[in-house]
């Protein structure tokens, strides 16, 4: 995919405050400082459109991006461990379950997993809440770097099993080599 253009557009707590809807929209999620927003960043050739951090749950709201004014790029806040407030960390499964379930433009969801983390409970049912509601999914195992080739192929393998997938369906993707960024655009094409 060439990028001819890439433009933050809005944040949003609730409905009221996303975009009207139009163009197509794929979404990313993960844990905390999985690397969704790096992810995101290579993907389309920026170095600073998403703000990244190594402070987990830095995005705390729906971030909305046009993506060459032909679809949007959907960077939700990160679940799991995060040093925000209980209460602000209470608001985000309600936000991100709201923008899922009730966007008529959602084409896709970039489900994102530490390659190097065995995935956890929060992980099994954002992928079984996604095929329940029947939104498409692409699955990426991100920090591809931080280990061997031989590593990779383990983790890979042993997170397929706990996911109960085939391997060939998680795409390993390194923001510092941009291993798998072609893999993960022939993917989102797909949805769009």
């Amino acid at each position: 995919m060439k990028i001819l253009s890439a433009e933050f557009v809005t944040s949003a707590a609730n409905p009221s405050q996303y975009p009207p809807e139009g163009l197509p929209e794929i979404a990313f999620a993960g844990r905390s400082n999985v690397g969704k927003s790096s992810l995101i960043n290579v993907l389309v050739n920026r170095k600073h459109l998403v703000k990244t951090s190594s402070t987990p749950g830095r995005t705390q709201l729906v971030n909305f991006f046009d993506i060459n004014d032909y679809f949007t790029f959907v960077d939700l806040p990160g679940y799991g461990y995060a040093r925000v407030p209980a209460s602000v960390k209470k608001k985000w499964g309600p936000m991100i379950e709201t923008y899922l379930s009730g966007r008529s433009t959602l084409k896709g969801v970039v489900v994102i997993l530490d390659i190097r983390r065995t995935p956890r409970e929060e992980e099994h049912n954002l992928i079984a809440w996604l095929a329940h509601y029947s939104i498409a999914r692409i699955l990426v195992l991100t920090k591809a770097d931080k280990l061997s080739k031989t590593k990779q192929d383990k983790q890979r393998a042993a997170v397929a099993r706990f996911l109960a997938l085939d391997s060939s369906e998680l795409i390993l993707f390194s923001a510092k080599s941009r291993k798998g960024r072609e893999d993960v655009w022939q993917a989102i094409e797909q949805f769009l």
